[in-house]
């Protein structure tokens, strides 16, 4: 998942798990949930460009008018900010910004209709499903260069970026595992659990923790230790979980 250049460039890749083409019907709608997870997984970090509104359009399948009721919308929420001029475009606000745009409102009423354990349940079922396909089909080469590029950078976040270079670790793992399904589904997931994060506190003692978890879990998928992985993951997930039951519930 190369990182993308100020310009817009080398978004490719790190947008696949999320961009396809919406259905007919319910462009709009489609869109913006789209591109909402790009900005809530941290696919394009805060203070970063969103790619070109022509790329966008293309890559959704809609018209240029649309996406920009799409992008206004998102401008509303306090999410993203437009900028005029060569160096312009559409730009992702850092998640403190956008919290503080809309001091935290619009984050309370997506966060006030969700089902909590629904969301941990199917979480976990997705990711140690994704783990446990990519220890026992294997990840030789590049694949496992990938997994653990997303570790190392895991290891060396500040604290700020924490959060986004976690989902990025775990997104990996699911676009690894082989099925574009899955990915779909733990990207959606995903979004949602990261918004239900935004809630409660970043917990130095618990990062730690989480990061022994992850060079574990990455440990067993690289030696193809199935049980391993589901382990690791199962228990991983579980310390999440109990920090949004306890915080939120």
């Amino acid at each position: 998942m190369p990182d993308s250049d100020p310009h817009g460039h080398g978004h490719g890749d790190r947008l696949a798990p999320v961009l396809r083409p919406v259905r007919a019907g319910n462009g709009f709608e489609e869109a913006l949930e789209q591109i909402l997870q790009i900005v809530r997984l941290g696919l394009v970090p805060g203070g970063e460009r969103l790619p070109a509104e022509r790329e966008l359009a293309q890559r959704l399948r809609i018209s240029r008018v649309t996406l920009r009721e799409v992008l206004k919308v998102l401008q509303d929420q306090g999410l993203v900010e437009s900028r005029r001029g060569r160096y312009g475009g559409t730009f992702v606000r850092a998640r403190a910004e956008a919290a503080g745009a809309t001091g935290g409102a619009a984050l309370r009423r997506r966060v006030e209709g969700v089902d909590i354990e629904d969301v941990l349940r199917f979480r976990e079922v997705l990711e140690v499903g994704a783990a446990e396909l990519c220890a026992a089909h294997g990840l030789s080469g590049a694949r496992a260069g990938l997994l653990r590029e997303a570790l190392a950078r895991t290891q060396d976040a500040p604290l700020a970026e924490y959060r986004r270079l976690d989902t990025l670790l775990h997104l990996t793992l699911a676009e690894l595992s082989g099925s574009p399904t899955l990915t779909a589904q733990y990207a959606a997931v995903r979004s949602t659990v990261n918004d239900l994060l935004d809630c409660i506190p970043l917990l130095v003692r618990n990062l730690e923790h989480s990061q022994r978890q992850h060079t574990a879990l990455v440990e067993a998928v690289l030696t193809g230790d199935a049980d391993g992985a589901r382990g690791a993951m199962r228990e991983h997930c579980a310390g999440t979980a109990a920090l949004l039951r306890g915080f939120l519930t």
